[in-house]
């Protein structure tokens, strides 16, 4: 029997009595990669999807509104974020595949699964590529050569610069990738040494002593109520977009039983260490109302002191972690709509590879949004980022909770015995699943009661569901047509 080419529905049965569990389910979109990504390669992508422009650039604006507290926000959505990535390295070793959970959503939830998995994927990332070119502009009118090029002109430039940079191949890719990250980990040490030393020895930063009194004599943890930092929960959630990348990387490396673990569990360790300890010594460094949305908080704690250049280099760092940021994004989308156009339910073109192994069809799709980014900058330079955000946070709240419901699926599946677990697990199962599916839908309330653009985000709802609803009936002919070709093959 020809071993099955490709599967577009639930993980089939097997020809002839055994056990279920030997089944496995094969994607067609996995096909055609090369397995140029190295371990340093995939660690370097997880630390780089954990540490982007929601940190640099988001936290500034975050801090002036919820002060000191925002470090709570932070561990609480980092802990959300490790058992999201957790669940699905859980997966991943179960079965790599470079269409991730969208694969998995196919095996455990069928094509209506893996069209929404997908197509909320590409929201997110399509969104959080605006989100990355508007903070790219932001960054360079930080410097007085650009600040009377327009932001739109400047989004244009990086979007253009990022694009061509990942059609390139994946081994690029990853070097890339592994350099950005290594600039980003190496700035947020630098200042974690440099704040502490400050914190340690009590050099004044524009006039104030670094120490807890500038917590305690500027309103305290809470200066403005604890409703500020959990309506903020909303935003962080985005500071957090990227986590799942090693996941998708699992596809295009050699040994991801090895990899993806070590890279999986090193994001909690991480997260603490560079999130939450950035904004500790951000609290300690200078007033919370002194931090500003339009300025990275990084940049501005370097300003205050007063160090020549020393801005301009934290502000070259973070224009990199938006680039790397970007870059990411057009990196998964690609392959996650590549795994949809195979089975149907994307445009025929994003499932189009070159020679390097690339699936530049759906890399030039969302690129493609990212020019309406770049109207968006012309339009309303001052409240791109805000928007997008919004709309970029409600992405990943859906991905995260496709991730945890075929997570719930694969658990359900391995107690009747039709799966078998591997040994790296999510704890806990299946309470954690539950237990994040309900923080995600606590999300969506806290959008609401923000009001003003999160409010009008949970609005678009039913508009964004009317759509997904749409786009199947539209691409449910070509899905079935798929299904009966790829049984076809299989028989």
């Amino acid at each position: 029997m020809n071993e099955p080419v490709t599967t577009t529905t639930d993980a089939p049965k097997p020809a002839v009595a055994a056990p279920a569990a030997t089944v496995t389910h094969v994607d067609a979109g996995d096909a055609g990669y090369h397995k140029d990504l190295k371990s340093r390669h995939v660690n370097m992508i997880a630390v780089g999807g954990a540490i982007g422009t929601g940190l640099f650039l988001g936290a500034g604006g975050r801090m002036h509104d919820a002060g000191p507290s925002l470090f709570i926000a932070y561990a609480v959505c980092g802990v959300f974020a490790f058992l999201v990535v957790r669940a699905l390295g859980e997966l991943v070793l179960h079965r790599p595949s470079s269409g991730a959970f969208v694969s998995y959503s196919r095996e455990f939830m069928g094509e209506k699964g893996a069209y929404t998995a997908g197509w909320l994927y590409f929201v997110n990332w399509a969104t959080t590529a605006v989100a990355d070119i508007t903070a790219v502009a932001t960054y360079a009118h930080f410097w007085s050569a650009f600040s009377d090029i327009p932001q739109w002109v400047l989004a244009l430039i990086a979007l253009a610069v990022v694009l061509a940079a990942n059609l390139i191949s994946v081994k690029y890719f990853g070097e890339m990738e592994f350099w950005f990250a290594v600039v980003k980990v190496s700035a947020l040490v630098l200042f974690l040494i440099v704040g502490l030393y400050l914190v340690i020895t009590q050099h004044h930063v524009d006039g104030n002593t670094p120490g807890l009194a500038t917590v305690t004599e500027h309103g305290g943890l809470f200066p403005h109520g604890w409703t500020p930092m959990l309506l903020l929960i909303q935003g962080v959630v985005f500071a957090y977009a990227g986590v799942e990348l090693c996941g998708i990387a699992a596809g295009e490396t050699e040994n991801p039983e090895k990899i993806i673990p070590k890279a999986v569990n090193s994001i909690m360790w991480r997260v603490g260490f560079f999130y939450v300890g950035s904004v500790i010594l951000l609290s300690l460094l200078l007033p919370s109302s002194v931090y500003t949305a339009g300025e990275s908080p990084f940049v501005t704690v370097f300003t205050k002191l007063g160090i020549p250049g020393a801005a301009d280099v934290m502000n070259l760092i973070v224009l990199t972690a938006a680039m790397s940021s970007l870059n990411s994004g057009l990196y998964s989308t690609g392959r996650i709509l590549r795994s949809m156009s195979l089975s149907g339910s994307a445009p025929r073109f994003t499932g189009v590879m070159n020679r390097g192994g690339v699936p530049y069809g759906g890399i030039l799709l969302t690129a493609g949004f990212g020019v309406l980014g770049v109207v968006l900058n012309y339009a309303m330079p001052g409240k791109a980022f805000e928007i997008v955000i919004n709309f970029a946070s409600f992405g990943i709240i859906g991905t995260w909770g496709m991730i945890m419901i075929c997570s719930l699926l694969f658990w359900k599946r391995s107690q009747d015995g039709t799966v078998t677990r591997p040994a790296f697990r999510l704890p806990w199962a299946p309470y954690t699943q539950v237990v994040t599916l309900v923080f995600l839908a606590s999300i969506v309330v806290l959008m609401w009661q923000d009001g003003g653009v999160s409010r009008t985000t949970v609005e678009c709802l039913p508009l964004v569901i009317g759509a997904l609803v749409g786009g199947w009936f539209v691409v449910r002919r070509n899905v079935s047509s798929q299904v009966a070709a790829d049984t076809t093959g299989q028989e």
